[in-house]
């Protein structure tokens, strides 16, 4: 006898992008009750049993005008508690922007290590598994949690894209700083691979202390050639900002970047415009809404990883091998 489908669900505001991998799938996406009462207070509810079904919620955790961040965390963390006091098989949180992922160590004496606090939050709802793509750092991710852990990558739907607009150019792939090296280098090869000839590599040195940048200098072949610079966010702007205009100072002919999670706070639409950087590609893991207005048009282009996140839960639900969806066990 088969398995049944899984039951799909999200929060009202993550409906546009779980209702894609929805279709994706196959199947509808769940129906649940999403009350707010005047005190602020609210409760969410199935209306569709979930009883003896393999459940997955899929919900980025991100602030906007509509609700803050730990407004949509603690709407997550109810819902995920309701479905498994309902009698779920399994409850699977799929959380493509997983906030509180920078803050993974202590930098600073008495600093928290929020990461793992919502590790914790999401292991008391009783969830089986959290599903998340391209974290800031993900070794703090798997070391996080007790639960099974699934970290997918988005860097294929991105190469995929670039593909058809590089030609015979001579291509770098950068990082803006030495910490995101790794990703940018899992980037380079598996790019390397899809076109056939080399790819060089390159980073800049970068330092922050208390929100602020300083250090500018380039490691790395970037002269004459286009250079992709790699990162997991892009949440101020400003270190694309540094990077693109250090890169263009070295003689890049061309700047683009490619940042998984497009926050955008403030100062990034000014930071964002600056001339030397051409292109920024991110995914659809956050709301478009979230992008600054003025660029959408001639500078941010969004690459969609709803079939990445279709196709993890299939496999999540059919008991397949995950390894290819991420480029980290490359």
């Amino acid at each position: 006898m088969s398995k049944p489908d899984p039951v799909l669900f999200s929060l009202r505001s993550g409906a546009d992008f779980a209702g894609r991998v929805a279709d994706l799938l196959g199947i509808p996406l769940g129906t649940h009750e999403e009350r707010d009462f005047e005190d602020g207070e609210h409760k969410i509810r199935p209306l569709e049993s979930v009883r003896q079904r393999d459940v997955y919620v899929v919900q980025s955790l991100y602030g906007d005008k509509q609700l803050s961040l730990n407004d949509r965390l603690v709407r997550l963390l109810f819902m995920l508690g309701c479905f498994r006091e309902n009698g779920a098989a399994s409850v699977t949180a799929v959380i493509p922007y997983l906030c509180y992922a920078r803050k993974e160590r202590k930098t600073k004496p008495r600093d928290p290590v929020t990461s793992r606090y919502l590790a914790q939050l999401l292991e008391a709802m009783g969830v089986d598994q959290v599903v998340t793509m391209d974290v800031h750092s993900r070794a703090a991710f798997d070391n996080a949690f007790r639960c099974r852990t699934v970290h997918l990558s988005a860097h294929d739907a991105f190469i995929k894209y670039c593909l058809a607009g590089l030609g015979e150019e001579q291509i770098t792939v950068a990082s803006p700083d030495i910490g995101g090296v790794k990703r940018a280098e899992l980037f380079r090869q598996a790019l390397e691979r899809r076109l056939g000839r080399p790819v060089a590599s390159a980073f800049m040195e970068k330092h922050r202390s208390s929100g602020k940048l300083s250090g500018a200098t380039v490691v790395g072949a970037v002269s004459g050639r286009r250079v992709l610079i790699v990162d997991d966010l892009v949440a101020s702007g400003s270190t694309l900002q540094r990077a693109a205009e250090a890169f263009r100072a070295q003689g890049a002919s061309q700047v683009d970047a490619i940042a998984s999670h497009g926050v955008f706070g403030p100062g990034a639409e000014s930071a964002l415009a600056t001339p030397p950087l051409n292109h920024l590609l991110v995914s659809d893991s956050l709301p478009a809404a979230l992008q600054p207005q003025s660029l959408r048009q001639n500078k941010i282009v969004t690459v969609t990883v709803a079939p990445l996140i279709g196709e993890a839960i299939r496999r999540l639900h059919q008991g397949g091998s995950l390894a290819a969806l991420d480029l980290a066990e490359d």
